[in-house]
């Protein structure tokens, strides 16, 4: 598919000084997110996105900035993306800009079932496969990127009520146990969490999921009316689970999409950064976007102008900063739909939980 056949809007070239900020940001912060992508990719290109930037030609920036001298100095950095990359700003006919935030979260957890662990997370199962286009059946929804092998042919895979009632029930698949079915659903919403054991901290990020569109239950919510744009955040969401549990459960299983993880060998990750994201790396806080991976590729550099809240009071500013694409995730559909990571653990949960704003900018630097 081409990116003229997959995305209705306009890519207008701009200039770097018509960038509102640009020379401000600390480029070397999103410089040092870049080289972690640069690394994987000079080993495998990542693929091509239908919006026009093309994997091989970030493996050859790629090599570049593995080369550079002075990495940590934001000028050279500045220059790096100047010298390299064309801003291009990306302009959707049918849809709006928008962008949201997500973080890691940090749970209690057990690798036995016991009275108070009792929810699993699930690694992938055997009978999941990748459905592409060779091994697509006729008349599969295309949106389906996941199915379950069968001894006739794919089919689609247990959505999220099936496999709370038992589907995969005597698998082994359990990874591990946690105390609160709320918290089983919103790491499968961030896609990856830090388990705490009795006797150490565990990570898990995505592995696979069943393949379902992803449903907003909180855009749900307020449909029904009982919250509205406004009040809407990850704190309000969780407290009106918790404080409904049956309605609660049935408003979850309305997201069919479901999440399977594994759990991440830790020896030479950096404590400090998230978990390997789609794009294969250690995701930056602060720096790291997921974005819509069919039309963005993996490492692509992306400007943002958008008011985002500091600390934990929700307070927001005006930031202009570089971010480069390095996950996606089952909501972040369109070619300026963004969502920013912020980091590990509550403080990181409350910025992400008020991020939903539209950004004034939303810049694609395109390789040059």
């Amino acid at each position: 598919m081409s990116a003229e056949t997959a995305f209705e809007g306009d890519l207008r070239p701009l200039e770097f000084s018509a960038l509102p900020g640009w020379e401000t940001d600390d480029h070397a912060s999103a410089f040092a997110a870049f080289l972690r992508s640069a690394r994987q990719m000079v080993q495998q290109p990542p693929r091509d996105g239908w919006l026009g930037v093309h994997g091989r030609d970030l493996q050859r920036i790629a090599r570049a900035a593995l080369v550079l001298d002075g990495a940590k100095d934001p000028l050279k950095a500045r220059q790096f993306f100047e010298t390299w990359f064309q801003p291009v700003s990306v302009l959707p006919r049918a849809e709006q800009p928008f962008l949201t935030g997500y973080f890691e979260p940090e749970v209690g957890g057990s690798l036995t079932p016991s009275d108070h662990f009792r929810y699993p997370l699930f690694k992938r199962p055997a009978d999941l496969v990748d459905v592409t286009d060779a091994n697509r059946p006729e008349g599969f929804d295309a949106a389906y990127m996941f199915a379950r092998a069968t001894g006739d042919g794919l089919r689609p895979y247990f959505d999220r009520s099936e496999i709370e009632d038992g589907a995969l029930a005597g698998r082994g698949l359990e990874l591990v146990y946690l105390a609160d079915p709320v918290d089983v659903f919103f790491i499968h919403v961030q896609g990856s969490a830090t388990i705490r054991l009795a006797d150490r901290r565990m990570r898990v990020a995505y592995a696979a999921k069943a393949g379902h569109p992803y449903t907003s239950i909180g855009k749900r919510l307020i449909e029904q009316g009982l919250a509205t744009p406004e009040t809407m955040t990850l704190d309000s969401l969780r407290r009106w689970l918790k404080d409904h549990p049956d309605d609660g459960a049935r408003l979850m299983r309305l997201n069919r999409s479901y999440v399977f993880f594994r759990e991440l060998d830790q020896a030479g990750l950096d404590p400090d950064l998230g978990a390997i994201a789609a794009a294969g790396v250690q995701i930056t806080p602060g720096r790291s976007l997921a974005v819509d991976h069919r039309l963005h590729a993996y490492g692509t550099p992306v400007w943002i102008e958008a008011d985002l809240p500091i600390g934990d009071t929700g307070q927001l500013i005006r930031v202009h900063r570089l971010l480069i694409a390095q996950d996606t995730g089952s909501a972040i559909v369109g070619a300026a739909r963004g969502d920013l990571f912020c980091g590990l653990g509550a403080s990181a949960g409350k910025r992400a939980g008020c991020i939903r704003h539209i950004p004034r900018t939303f810049v694609m630097l395109k390789p040059i």
